[in-house]
């Protein structure tokens, strides 16, 4: 009897299937993209002398969250969601109130007019041990704040509902006349273990 051969089968075209069903994959496949918070630090000042800065404590709104999630606001408890009116109040200030921010007054070219504005600044501190949740909700509620009362100056000054619908040049006065300050220390161990 006599053996009979198999067949070669062709394989050539085998790689050629194989890189379309790669270049496919790669082409439809979705990546998700990390993204961050917008922050733009300010510049490097040339000579300033640490030791001559003082800082009025009435200026500086302090929230801080500890290992465990919780919020502490100028050394008290806070529940994340009264944090947004209490920024708010900060934020806008009221020169009749001594514990609330200084007020200054600056000429904005952009309404023609002298306006007071808060000398406040938000000072947000978090622990080591702080979730990443915790900390972007905390962000988020200061943000609102911001564009609550961005929105409400776009109202008063120009008679827009909303901020985004100002052209550039009143978006800048608006952001004068709230200038959205929000400093980050280094996370540290505050304690709350």
């Amino acid at each position: 009897m006599a053996k009979r051969e198999i067949g070669e089968i062709n394989a050539g075209s085998m790689a050629d299937i194989a890189f379309l069903l790669l270049i496919f994959f790669l082409v439809t496949t979705t990546m998700d993209v990390d993204t961050g918070i917008a922050r733009q630090l300010p510049p490097i000042p040339e000579q300033t002398d640490i030791t001559d800065v003082k800082i009025n404590e009435r200026n500086v709104f302090v929230v801080l969250i500890n290992a465990q999630d919780r919020l502490l606001v100028n050394g008290k408890p806070m529940n994340v969601e009264d944090l947004r009116e209490k920024a708010i109040e900060f934020i806008k200030s009221d020169p009749d109130n001594p514990e609330l921010p200084e007020m200054e007054e600056v000429k904005i070219d952009g309404i023609n007019k002298v306006v007071l504005v808060g000398k406040g600044v938000i000072s947000l501190q978090n622990d080591r041990g702080t979730t990443y949740g915790r900390y972007i909700e905390v962000q988020n509620e200061l943000v609102a704040a911001y564009n609550i009362l961005r929105d409400e100056a776009a109202m008063k000054y120009f008679g827009k509902e909303k901020y985004d619908m100002l052209n550039e040049e009143q978006q800048e006065a608006v952001r004068e006349v709230y200038p959205q300050r929000i400093s980050e220390a280094e996370p540290k161990n505050v304690g709350g273990k």
